[in-house]
């Protein structure tokens, strides 16, 4: 049974898109040249797939929010492609909420289900940069500058970035 989502949770739903916006971001921005179709040993999927099941999981959120909860698999694209696609997506799915749009499903199964997927193939991409040898910096995330409606590649600077290999972690200070 769903129910009528409120102000809160459609504010909460638009939150989740710029987080994977900016999550998802940080993963894809600056790969090397030819990272998209990078395959690491013993891997079933290139990142242009990971990020085209990512797209899809966006596409099939806003469909499902619309009334349409039909999940549909896209060929991939070319990289560059697949990051507008990302990029898009959430862009559209956020309009529709900012609309004031109705919404057919609830806030935690569009949580549990596309949401979360699409935040754990983040952290996948994030991982295959590493082992493809073009890491991504670790970030204090609960600092970061994420705004419900900045669902484009131009995200805000990393608040605070560490490295764990280096052995540089940061702490927050202590309050006095």
């Amino acid at each position: 049974m769903n129910q009528i989502p409120t102000d809160s949770s459609r504010s909460l739903l638009r939150h989740f898109l710029a987080t994977i916006a900016y999550r998802g971001g940080k993963a894809i921005r600056n790969a090397p040249a030819g990272f998209g179709s990078f395959r690491a040993e013993g891997s079933m999927n290139t990142p242009v797939m990971v990020l085209a099941h990512i797209g899809d999981l966006i596409q099939w959120a806003d469909r499902w929010c619309r009334g349409d909860p039909v999940y549909q698999v896209s060929e991939p694209l070319a990289w560059d492609m697949e990051i507008r696609r990302f990029h898009e997506a959430l862009e559209r799915f956020d309009r529709h909420l900012a609309s004031g749009g109705t919404i057919e499903a609830s806030v935690e199964a569009l949580f549990q289900a596309p949401i979360a997927d699409a935040l754990t193939h983040i952290g996948q991409l994030a991982l295959l940069r590493r082992i493809a040898g073009a890491p991504v910096l670790g970030e204090a995330y609960r600092l970061a500058e994420i705004v419900p409606g900045r669902l484009g590649p131009e995200q805000a600077r990393p608040g605070r970035e560490f490295e764990r290999d280096k052995g540089v972690i940061w702490r927050e200070p202590q309050s006095e």
